[in-house]
């Protein structure tokens, strides 16, 4: 395994107790388009600039140990774009999982894959299927991406599901709790198609949501899983995103309280 190659200011990772640590960071690579406008560029060259500050993030991450990390690639929502864009993201989307995954295999990363298999190119499910299994034993940072993913429908499909297993009394209907439908979230054992790696662990709740590009919604990523997590969201654009950046926001979480309900100390 080798590591990341430092960050070209030679800044360091932060010092953070383990106990103030997130464990899942959960990244919403927002602006990229905007990034583009604002340069009198086509919107598809912001998300080939946002290539490099995703290759960052990940860096960071591994840099720090942290334990998951989600990105939101492509959501069911990203559909409703023009079928030009939507045709390279697609596209994209193949050529940056083929062009990475050996540099993310290098750093100990394990890929993991939470999304929708219907409509997505069968070339892109191939490369993404083929990360999962190439990095299927290691065990640094598990880097969730999240393709054609949207966090109502994971939702409602787990329902689906126990509702299925209730019919023919596998389940009790009554006695359904959180943790039954955490299970059958799409982020776990069972992908969007069902499908999945032996082995392959449930997706941990989010500790820390960041989203780029100074827009402050959640935009259904990770609805379930996010239910306490703290916010930080940061002005830069998605392309001009580095692993400082991921670093700045974990020590932002660091200083917060975290109550999950219960009364201020």
């Amino acid at each position: 395994m080798t590591a990341p190659v430092p960050h070209r200011s030679g800044a360091r990772p932060p010092t953070i107790d383990a106990d103030k640590m997130p464990r899942h960071v959960a990244v919403v690579m927002d602006g990229n388009g905007r990034w583009a406008a604002a340069r009198g560029l086509p919107r598809v060259e912001g998300h080939r600039a946002g290539e490099t500050a995703l290759v960052e993030v990940v860096a960071g991450a591994v840099q720090l140990k942290l334990p998951w990390l989600s990105v939101y690639a492509f959501s069911t929502e990203n559909w409703r774009r023009s079928p030009a864009e939507v045709s390279f993201l697609m596209g994209y989307t193949r050529q940056v999982l083929r062009a990475r995954r050996d540099l993310f295999h290098s750093w100990g990363v394990r890929v993991i894959w939470s999304g929708e298999q219907r409509r997505l190119w069968p070339s892109v499910v191939r490369e993404l299927r083929e990360a999962e299994v190439l990095t299927r034993n290691n065990t640094g940072t598990f880097l969730n991406l999240c393709v054609n993913y949207g966090g109502r429908a994971e939702i409602a499909d787990a329902v689906r599901t126990l509702a299925r297993e209730a019919a023919i009394g596998q389940v009790d209907a009554a006695r359904i709790t959180e943790d039954d439908v955490a299970a059958r979230l799409r982020g776990g054992e069972r992908t969007f198609d069902g499908g999945g790696l032996p082995g392959r662990p449930n997706v941990p709740d989010v500790d820390l949501f960041l989203r780029s590009s100074g827009e402050r919604r959640i935009s259904n990523f990770l609805l379930w899983q996010s239910a306490y997590a703290e916010l930080v969201f940061v002005e830069e654009m998605w392309p001009d995103v580095d692993r400082t950046v991921l670093w700045r926001a974990v020590e932002e979480y660091s200083g917060r309280s975290r109550r999950f309900g219960g009364p201020a100390s």
